[in-house]
């Protein structure tokens, strides 16, 4: 596959996702909020627009799910750009500067590493009022770790390129010289990263929502709707092979694109 293909598959395969995911709910006469208890688990069907059925609830399995794709695919974004801006921020200061500071500064991020994030996590989840803010800081707090070494990495060669060293003489400050010289010479691996990590937050987020932590009902995500479907996986296995299907692909798309991007990235720094 061609690095062009490489990329372009998966954009394509998650930009129809996303406009299906917001298209689809205008084009059902249902929604995702009403019950129909005379229509308890129904098999998939298009006579009564009711395309992948019915959960245990009898509302819509489709507009459900096309929910569930939205809420993952705005947690698992949202998420990752708050890792970014404190990871790039974190990890650029910390190669930029060096010494005693760089030091300090990674000595903080080995010792959050040795924590339990994910228990960090749910207690988080369970002391305070459960809403999608708080699902944005929680994953972020967990996935910025990686990149603020990554960052840091590749500030620390930066620093001593003769651009950098041309605006030292010239009297630019450091914050000037960290924001306009250094992190845009980090776009390219920052956003083969973020394309990585992305699948990681989608993975949190449909654990916190597997066990109840996550997005609360009415609404919900494609985690919470697997979890519903495990329960009734032998009475209606739609109810869970529908979302999980989704929910693997969207993983998958993320992943291959990511690799692509690293290729291409690879490919262009050998030319």
């Amino acid at each position: 596959m061609s690095m062009n293909r490489a990329i372009k598959v998966p954009v394509t395969f998650l930009m129809a996702i996303a406009v299906f995911a917001l298209v689809g709910p205008w084009l059902s006469p249902h929604d995702y909020i009403t019950t129909d208890f005379d229509n308890l688990l129904a098999s998939p069907s298009a006579s009564d627009m009711h395309l992948f059925g019915t959960d245990d609830l009898g509302r819509d399995l489709f507009v459900r799910t096309m929910l569930g794709v939205r809420v993952t695919l705005i947690v698992a974004v949202v998420a990752s750009l708050v890792s970014l801006l404190i990871g790039v921020a974190y990890g650029a200061i910390a190669g930029f500067v060096g010494g005693r500071v760089d030091a300090a500064m990674m000595r903080f991020v080995d010792t959050l590493y040795a924590l339990p994030f994910i228990f960090f996590v749910i207690l988080l989840m369970v002391a305070f009022e459960r809403n999608f803010f708080l699902i944005f800081v929680a994953i972020g707090a967990i996935n910025w770790l990686d990149m603020a070494r990554i960052v840091r990495g590749q500030t620390l060669s930066l620093r001593e390129r003769e651009f950098v060293e041309a605006a030292r003489l010239t009297g630019v400050s450091t914050a000037r010289i960290i924001f306009r010289h250094i992190a845009p010479n980090l776009i390219g691996i920052v956003v083969v990263y973020v394309t990585l990590t992305i699948p990681q937050a989608i993975l949190v987020e449909s654990f916190l929502s597997f066990l109840g932590l996550g997005v609360q009902e009415p609404q919900t995500s494609l985690g919470a709707l697997v979890n519903v479907g495990v329960a009734h996986m032998e009475s209606a296995s739609s109810m869970l092979l529908i979302p999980a299907g989704l929910l693997a692909l969207i993983l998958l798309c993320f992943n291959f694109l990511g690799d692509g991007l690293r290729d291409h990235l690879d490919a262009r720094h050998t030319e």
